[in-house]
């Protein structure tokens, strides 16, 4: 337990927590809608610093992240806990545990054990990911910092509510994130996220506004974000003001958790959604969650050669040379290439 960042105190014990876009007003006793923020007389404390639930080393295009450090090593943490309660959340044993049955599990690590966990393991960088990255920020920053001394690079896997100032307070130490942009529509985010979209638009443009290098990823559930107006109005936010360079992932859905009564998502609806990527001008625009499809290779935006091939998250083919196509001498963008 270690005493949290980011907050103000309130009326009597209450306090106000402004580490994501949730703001949670939080009583004596209580903890905000991450579940693992607590304030304990009319202080706010992290319960899950120090304390990952899960730790593993995974391919770098896992996250997905295809144009950073492409075929590196990532060490992936987690805490439990999450601020959003997505309805087919694929990892909700760990991000939905603290809030539905008050239990937080997991084992101590300290921030040098992880960072020497890392360098032993020959990742490249570490990933804060399978749970929301923002609701550990005490822990992550920590990390962060002993990770950019030792010359390993640092990326978030996130939901993209973090706040402004704890944004840029990490900003420095953050090379990339990908963010998932789950829907085009407030509805959608309140129903199926508990969230709002506007925090996370304002998020994603700020992430760019610091010069974080970052990627956008959608899980297409049918019935629910699917429609062309949807994605086009993403395809059209990510080319109009983020910019053409920015890559978008399109996934397929599974059924999960408590969102059961949707079908998978079919391969004719993702190769739509790219196609849809494609005709606002994206340059880099996957196809997730299903290996062989066409989708997972990187082309030059200039000569449209394959400057890097994928098989589901092995990287098959690489004609990158200085983050320059080997064939036309175009640049590819991208932090590590």
């Amino acid at each position: 337990m270690k005493e949290a960042s980011f907050w103000k105190k309130g009326d009597g014990k209450a306090l106000q927590c402004f580490l994501c876009r949730h703001n949670c007003i939080i009583a004596d006793g209580k903890s905000g809608i991450c579940g693992v923020r607590e304030n304990r007389d009319g202080t706010l404390y992290s319960l899950v610093y120090g304390f990952p639930c899960t730790n593993h080393v995974d391919p770098i295009e896992k996250k997905p992240l295809f144009h950073f450090y492409p075929g590196t090593r990532a060490y992936s943490i987690a805490t439990a806990g999450c601020n959003f309660r997505c309805l087919h959340c694929q990892n909700h044993d760990i991000s939905q545990t603290p809030r539905e049955t008050k239990r937080i599990f997991g084992q101590n690590i300290s921030p040098e054990d992880i960072v020497k966990d890392a360098r032993d393991s020959q990742c490249t960088s570490i990933s804060y990911t399978y749970t929301e990255p923002t609701i550990f920020l005490e822990y992550a920053y920590d990390i962060m910092q002993i990770a950019r001394n030792e010359g390993i690079a640092n990326n978030f896997v996130t939901n993209g509510y973090i706040e402004e100032e704890p944004l840029k307070a990490i900003a420095p130490y953050l090379d990339a994130a990908n963010i998932d942009l789950k829907g085009f529509s407030e509805s959608f985010y309140g129903k199926i996220c508990g969230a709002k979209l506007s925090g996370v638009l304002d998020s994603i443009r700020l992430h760019r506004k610091l010069g974080i290098w970052i990627e956008l990823t959608t899980l297409i559930i049918p019935g629910h974000n699917d429609s062309d107006e949807e994605l086009t109005s993403i395809a059209r936010f990510i080319a109009n003001e983020l910019g053409k360079e920015v890559p978008w992932h399109v996934s397929a859905f599974y059924p999960t958790y408590k969102l059961l009564d949707a079908p998978p998502t079919s391969t004719k609806t993702l190769s739509r959604a790219r196609q849809i990527g494609i005709e606002a001008g994206l340059h880099y625009v996957y196809v997730g969650n299903i290996p062989g499809l066409d989708g997972e290779n990187t082309y030059c935006p200039t000569c449209h050669k394959t400057v890097i091939g994928r098989y589901g998250y092995k990287v098959t083919e690489y004609n990158l040379k200085g983050g320059v196509c080997s064939f036309c001498g175009s640049a590819v963008d991208g932090v590590g290439l």
